[in-house]
């Protein structure tokens, strides 16, 4: 019998794994392709770092390649703990870099606008790997 206690328990394995498992694929997708796209051509990766006024700029493009890469292969592919690290990985990272790449509070007229704009929309990618951080942790507190 369905009651409404049960039919709304969105812990269920049944429901959870593949609706995770496809936040997790959605929200990791751009940090793949960004770090496969920086390993393939490191030179414009340190460009980049250059152009955010990064020193030393090959440490930085480094930085960023290993986090993007290895934060989310942690998430999609480790279990519990793991998978929650690299949830909080990105999302610090995200932070950082929204915080460096969009400072709206600087800009006026349409730049402001579109960067301010940009800056919630990468809050709101925190927030997705957040959400994946606690249901992973969680996940693991249940075993």
């Amino acid at each position: 019998m369905i009651t409404k206690k049960n039919a709304m328990n969105t812990h269920s394995h049944q429901f959870l794994t593949p609706v995770l498992w496809l936040a997790k694929v959605l929200l990791a997708i751009a940090f793949v392709y960004s770090g496969v796209s920086k390993l393939l051509h490191f030179d414009a990766a340190i460009g980049e770092a250059n152009h955010f006024g990064l020193s030393p700029a090959p440490f930085f493009a480094g930085a960023v390649l290993a986090t993007q890469l290895v934060g989310a292969a942690l998430m999609l592919l480790g279990r519990g703990l793991w998978s929650a690290l690299g949830a909080l990985a990105l999302a610090g990272f995200t932070v950082i870099a929204t915080v460096i790449g969009h400072p709206f509070w600087t800009m006026s007229g349409m730049e402001q606008f579109h960067n301010r704009n940009a800056f919630l929309e990468h809050l709101g990618l925190v927030g997705g790997f957040l959400l994946v951080a606690a249901l992973c942790w969680d996940r693991r507190a249940a075993r």
